[in-house]
């Protein structure tokens, strides 16, 4: 039987778990379009907000991190702000949109201030255009944290859960928070936005980075007029942090939807998210880099992985791996009994072990 690639997620059909997550991909209608008509399951849309008029970007706002022996981009940092587009545009824009696909998922990215009218409002608004699920920016690591915007907003637990409840108020959709990975316990946070109310989660958002420094002008990148801000991370480089606050997510709050991002690039990539316990993926960089058509090797790769291993929903395997994390000790313990009972590498002593561990060591610090 042939893998089904589609999910089902707070009563949302997704033909299959492949979303354009928020950013440049999904930055007005006409690109929107293009990409539910190449394949892909979803959109969150660029992060809009009530007014536009303070939005104001900067070029060049985007630097790569390179491969010293590929020269390919393994990471990818933007100080791009939230749109800059008028936001009665973008209800024009939304309503079209789902007219000619009512069957695609749009969600809405939107961020506001500190302001519980203002939440509330642009929830009433921007639902009243028929988008099927509200995605919360509480985690932009850039811009506007003057105005306690995105990150400023998400790594406080207690702001976190008071403005999720108060678009919840108001909320007749799913309401997705996206969680910062800039915090020492990405649960917390989750967890006053489930407390909330919030029917998923979103993570990561990019990590606060300075992608690098030009050793010819001593000057930080991407420069702007000799200066810049520290940016948000992402790209391939990234993904082994994503996975892990992933799994954090899922193992505190086995039933809570997620939504995971951050450095997917194939469909094997997507696996290892699911695997972890997210319900969909979002790509981003990914998309960026590799073109929107990118979305037919995804689905490709990803049916493949299912096909091996026999699944034939992407639900047969969604948290699977998540049982095999245990604590250092136990690892120790498990170790010890193996070899005791002739297991593993069987029975030895102390020092041959010693001995096998500083080889080891060895030929990492030498190759």
């Amino acid at each position: 039987m042939a893998a089904d690639l589609s999910v089902e997620v707070n009563g949302m059909h997704f033909e299959n778990p492949f979303v354009l997550g928020s950013g440049p991909p999904g930055t007005n209608a006409r690109v929107i379009a293009k990409s539910f008509d190449l394949g892909w399951g979803g959109v969150v849309i660029k992060t809009i907000s009530l007014d536009a008029s303070k939005v104001i970007n900067t070029a060049p706002r985007y630097g790569k991190l390179r491969s010293r022996e590929s020269n390919e981009v393994i990471g990818f940092e933007n100080i791009e702000l939230i749109s800059d587009r008028p936001f009665e545009v973008w209800l024009e824009e939304l309503a079209e949109l789902k007219r000619r696909y009512p069957n695609k998922m749009l969600i809405a990215s939107i961020m506001e201030e500190y302001d519980r009218s203002a939440w509330q409002q642009i929830v009433e608004r921007t639902q009243a255009t028929g988008v099927d699920a509200f995605e919360l920016n509480l985690s932009c690591p850039h811009g506007l944290p003057e105005r306690k915007m995105g990150m400023a907003m998400g790594e406080d637990p207690d702001l976190v859960e008071e403005v999720v409840g108060w678009v919840k108020e108001v909320s007749a959709i799913p309401v997705w928070a996206k969680m910062t990975p800039n915090v020492g316990h990405i649960a917390l946070p989750a967890g006053a936005a489930i407390r909330a109310g919030a029917d998923g989660i979103s993570a990561i958002n990019t990590i606060l980075s300075v992608i690098a420094i030009n050793l010819d002008t001593l000057r930080p990148q991407p420069t702007v007029e000799g200066h810049t801000v520290p940016g948000g991370y992402s790209g391939q480089a990234v993904r082994p942090i994503a996975l892990r606050h992933i799994m954090e997510i899922a193992r505190a709050y086995p039933d809570v939807p997620i939504s995971g991002m951050g450095g997917i690039f194939t469909g094997d990539d997507a696996a290892e998210f699911f695997l972890m316990g997210s319900h969909t993926v979002q790509v981003c960089t990914g998309a960026m880099l590799r073109g929107y058509k990118v979305i037919s090797e995804l689905k490709q790769e990803l049916a493949a992985f299912m096909d091996k291993h026999s699944f034939e929903h992407i639900s047969d395997f969604i948290g699977k791996s998540l049982p095999y994390f245990t604590t250092h000790a136990d690892l120790v313990e498990r170790q010890r009994i193996a070899r005791a009972g002739g297991g593993g590498r069987g029975n030895q002593d102390a020092e041959t072990w010693k001995g096998e561990i500083d080889q080891e060591t060895d030929a990492l610090t030498t190759n």
